[in-house]
Order: structure tokens, then sequence, then C-alpha cells
């Protein structure tokens, strides 16, 4: 009976961690037209641009968690509106509520007291930890991509920071002597590169905003994630559940002030979601030796979502 109980209190955490996982590494960007204005709205881990501009290093400092070692631009899109279709509306508003309830009854209460007990440099660590494990998904991302400089520097993170950087735990290769940038992609992006459009919108109840393109990043992490191959299910669950609260426990109050400055918190997060996505699949073409040279002379091209 306790297994079970300790299963199912497992999937609840990570289910709301999943759910609003894109949430904490909010940046400030472009606000939706149906919205306020100057509101800091969903993105990933967001990279830092080569040459920020004095409004963005002070965001960076203002976020001492973020990817500010992520080698990406993500301006392309700021003065582009792009949306997409949602045909199933009412579900997702149910998810959507049902994900909200679950960060703020069981999730968020166990990270604050996490974060009471752990410090936080221990916490930055287990963060570069599981984020150094997932060099599999970046690598090959950077492969299929045909982002062949991506992969190396993928190769050299992953190397430096597992020996010189005890497992993982620290971030030397993202060193100014080395400036290794982790590249922020995924297999979703990947079609994206590829012209492969979003299709619509869809809230699952344990990961969160996607589309159907983006189940395939959700696959592959599955397939390419070390932590998927643990032989007891429930080291596995134990894994994630504990990367999950880590990782809230580093961004509480993102999520908070995200749908604190919303009209209609839904319609904030879906518009964040998709201009985000946009703007990381276009940073991605750009790398592309395949794509690289027709971003440069038309931009436009970049893939549509289906409206």
């Amino acid at each position: 009976m306790k297994t079970y109980l300790s299963l199912i209190i497992g999937c609840i955490i990570l289910s709301a961690g999943n759910a609003l996982s894109p949430c904490w590494g909010a940046v400030t960007m472009q606000t939706p037209a149906d919205v306020s204005s100057s509101r800091t709205v969903l993105t990933a881990d967001a990279g830092q641009i080569p040459s920020p501009s004095s409004k963005q290093q002070e965001n960076a400092a203002d976020d001492p968690y973020g990817d500010e070692n992520s080698d990406y631009d993500n301006d392309p899109l700021e003065e582009e509106s792009v949306t997409i279709a949602d045909p199933i509306e009412p579900f997702n508003r149910a998810m959507h509520t049902f994900n909200d309830k679950m960060y703020f009854w069981m999730l968020k209460p166990v990270a604050r007291g996490y974060k009471a007990a752990v410090p936080e440099p221990a916490r930055v660590s287990v963060k570069n930890f599981f984020s150094n494990l997932k060099f599999p998904v970046r690598f090959v991302s950077c492969l299929l991509q045909a982002d062949f400089s991506g992969a190396a520097t993928e190769t050299g993170r992953f190397t430096i920071n597992t020996i010189w950087g005890i497992g993982g735990l620290m971030d030397p290769a993202a060193g100014k002597e080395l400036d290794l940038r982790k590249q922020d992609t995924d297999l979703g992006q990947t079609l994206g590169v590829y012209g492969v459009g979003h299709g619509f919108y869809i809230v699952w109840p344990f990961f969160g905003p996607s589309s159907p393109r983006g189940l395939v990043d959700i696959a592959g992490n599955q397939v390419l994630y070390p932590l998927s191959f643990l032989n007891i299910w429930y080291a596995s669950l134990g894994a994630k559940a504990f990367e999950t609260i880590n990782s809230t426990s580093l961004r509480i109050g993102d999520y908070e002030s995200l749908i604190a400055a919303a009209i209609d918190p839904y319609v904030s997060i879906r518009n964040a979601y998709i201009q985000y996505s946009m703007k990381e699949v276009k940073a991605r073409r750009a790398r592309s030796l395949l794509f690289k040279n027709a971003e440069a002379d038309h931009p436009a091209d970049v893939p549509q979502p289906e409206q």
C-alpha cells in the first residue's frame, strides 16, 4: 500500500513540474496583443544574445538560475506576432486548471520546504548535474539539424563538465576561458527546422503546453535521457521528481508573476509558448548548414504555425 501511495504522490509532483516547466525560465520578450504591455512571459531555457543590450544584461542579472550559457539569440522574432490554432480549447483550459492547482497545492509547497533545507549552491549544482545528463538530446538534435559546430560544442561541454566539473555538478565549460555555451535545442525544434509546423495547441495534464510536433520531443527525451533507462521504475520516477522539485526551488515566483500580470493566464501562456517556440526554430535554422543561407536571404521563410 505504501508503494502505491508513493507512486501516486510522485506522479502528482512529476506532472505538476512537467506541466509548468516552460514557465520557470522566464525572460522578458514582447507581450502578446491580448495582454498588457511590459510583461514577463513564458520561455523555457532561453539563451543569451552574443551582444546583449543594457536592458538584456539587467534581465540576465536578475535571473541567476537561467541558462545564461546557452548560445542563442532571442531577438529574431521580436517584432513578429505568431499564433497557433486551438480547436480543443475547452479541454486545454481544463488541463491548464489542473496543472495550475497541482503547482500551488503540491509542487510549490514541497519546493519551498526543499529550498529552506538545501543551500542554494547545492541546488545549482544539482541543476547542472541534470542538465549535463541531457547531453544526448542536445547532441543528437544538433546533428539532425546539420549544426555540427553545435554538436562539437556539446561534446566538449559534456567531456569537460563530466571530468573537471565532477560529474557535471559544476559548469567549467561555460567559463570565460572556454566559453562553450549550451545548445538549447530538442527534437521538436529539429522538425521545425525542416519546415514541419506545430499543428494545433494542446495542454497535456503531465507535460503542459505542447503540440503534435512537441510529442516528438517528449518521446525523444524518453529515448535519449539516461535516467529513463533505470531498471527500477520507481528509481526513475524518483529521480525525475527530485529534478523537478530542485528546478522549481530555483524558480519560485516566476510562474506567479506570469499569471498575475495576465488578463487571461491561459491565453498568455498559449501565446507566449508559440512565440518562444517560433523564435527558437528561427535561431536553430540560422545555425544549420542546410538552412542558414536561406534564412539570411529569405527571413520570412520561417515555418509558420497553422492558423
